[in-house]
């Protein structure tokens, strides 16, 4: 694949999809108002409006490596803010996919370069859940495990944001969830961390009103 060929394919996306409708970039262009916003892995091969069946427009979209919120991470936080604060979404999901490859590396004893900085939040969550992490024999399955403790810890670490928090105390029906793909088989596992409140925040996390 060379980029000339991104160049073609996209004019060939353009004429098909005017061929459905004629109108389509025209309205497409008259402004956006999705209703989730989607913090996902950068891996290319978990692109959130195909393996959500959704169209552009439907999906705000903010990818990292391991599909992280982290308090010091402006871009992220800046992409929630105006999410919440100016689009208005309703829902907030952090999508991790099983063989991720940022959370294998977070498991290793290796160096990476870098992106040894980023991991380390990571292994933070390891060292939370060693004892139950540590029992696995199975690294797939413990790798399997982190991810899914990895997306849990990441919609708790949105709950603390103020931007969340005030969200939720100005009446905005916001809700986040936690969810892990699989590309083994495509399908999309809820993990039932979803909340639209503080409530069970550590009270230290919680702000107070303004």
């Amino acid at each position: 694949m060379t980029y000339e060929n991104l160049l073609k394919w996209n004019k060939e996306w353009v004429s098909n999809t005017l061929k459905e409708d004629k109108d389509y970039f025209k309205k497409l262009s008259q402004g956006q108002t999705p209703p989730v916003l989607w913090i996902g892995c950068a891996d290319s091969r978990v692109p959130a409006n195909q393996i959500t069946g959704t169209k552009p427009g439907e999906i705000f979209v903010h990818r990292n490596i391991a599909n992280m919120v982290i308090h010091t991470d402006m871009n992220m936080l800046s992409v929630l803010d105006y999410a919440v604060s100016v689009l208005k979404v309703k829902h907030v999901v952090v999508c991790g996919h099983y063989g991720c490859g940022g959370v294998l590396a977070a498991m290793s004893q290796k160096q990476f370069g870098l992106i040894d900085n980023w991991l380390r939040h990571i292994k933070d969550i390891y060292r939370t859940y060693a004892f139950e992490l540590d029992m696995m024999q199975d690294e797939k399955e413990r790798g399997n495990r982190l991810v899914e403790l990895n997306v849990i810890e990441n919609v708790y670490n949105l709950c603390k944001t103020n931007t969340v928090q005030n969200a939720w105390k100005n009446g905005h029906q916001l809700s986040v969830h936690g969810w892990a793909y699989s590309l083994e088989t495509g399908i999309i596992t809820d993990l039932k961390v979803s909340s639209n409140s503080d409530e069970k925040l550590g009270h230290v996390f919680k702000f107070e009103n303004k």
